[in-house]
This record gives structure tokens, sequence and C-alpha cells, in this order.
């Protein structure tokens, strides 16, 4: 993993140090209005990212690339991260403070990272998994060229009733 940077972000690969000033940033409400939680502790979230830092899961079927979102001028601002799938595929998601809803910020990090899971990871099919009621992350991905998975594609995954599967096919390059 390296740092990838576009015109107003530095997304950096994330590891345990980053857990105090994230923990302010997944602290905000709002941002669990569909699903999750915030972080139950700041031990807690540098146990996980710990975890999260040896990029790849136990069983060694998931390597797992994690960026925090980071202003230019420094400030931190969220996360995208991937599970990359042996198969060509990786799963992705992503959190923003509030404050920053509605500037393209998240647009502009997840485009970043899907290019380099294209570029760098022969990723050929994303997906990524949201509450079917939270559409300003549906708008997010329509924009980046997803769409709601068929109920054949849903068959091969885990999605709750009020979940959608959303999928974008990498053509080649």
């Amino acid at each position: 993993m390296h740092l990838l940077t576009t015109s107003r972000l530095r997304l950096e690969p994330l590891v345990a140090e980053h857990a105090e000033e994230m923990f302010r940033v997944l602290s905000d409400p709002a941002i669990y209005e569909f699903e999750n939680q915030p972080p139950a502790s700041l031990a807690w979230l540098r146990e996980r990212y710990a975890r999260l830092e040896t990029r790849c899961s136990a069983d060694g079927s998931q390597r797992w690339l994690n960026w925090v979102l980071r202003l230019h001028a420094g400030e931190p601002i969220g996360y995208v991260q991937a599970s990359v799938l042996v198969d060509g595929q990786a799963f992705i998601a992503y959190e923003l403070s509030s404050k920053f809803w509605g500037r393209g910020l998240a647009h502009e990090a997840v485009d970043s990272v899907i290019s380099e899971l294209v570029d760098h990871h022969r990723i050929r099919r994303l997906l990524a998994i949201l509450k079917a009621a939270n559409h300003r992350s549906r708008r997010l991905l329509d924009g980046l060229g997803f769409h709601v998975a068929t109920a054949e594609g849903i068959a091969h995954e885990d999605v709750a009733a009020d979940e959608l599967l959303m999928i974008r096919a990498i053509r080649s390059r």
C-alpha cells in the first residue's frame, strides 16, 4: 500500500497510530443513521486498526486495504476500505464525517481507491453493500458507475432484506 493523493485529499494507508484522531471522526453520530455504531472506545479502535494494519485476513482469503482520508490541510475526515478477494473482486466501504458531506470528497476518495484497485490489484469487479434507505450512499455509488445487482447476483452474497448490493464491472484498459 502507498499514499494516494487527489486534488483535495491525501489517502494515507491506515495504521494503528491513526486511532486517536479517527476516534474523534468516527464519534460523529450522524454517520450511523443507517447502520453500525461508533467505536466502543479508543482502545477498541486501536486494536481494530492494529488487526487491519496486517493487511490480510487470518485465513489469507482477503487482502485488507484501508486508507484514512485527510484534507491537504491535515484534518482527517474519514476512511475508504477495500476487501480484496482472490477472484479479482473487491468490496468497498467508506465513512466520512458529516460536516464534509455534499462536497464531492467521498466521490473523489472512492474514485481514487477504485483506480488503485484496478491499476495495482487487478480488480475486475467492485461490490458495495448498503442500506437501501441510504440515499446519499446510493447517489455516490450511482455516480461512480455502480448498478444494483440482480436477484441472481444477490444470491451469491450475504445481503439482508433492507440492503442493496451494488456492482461495477471493470472493463479492460
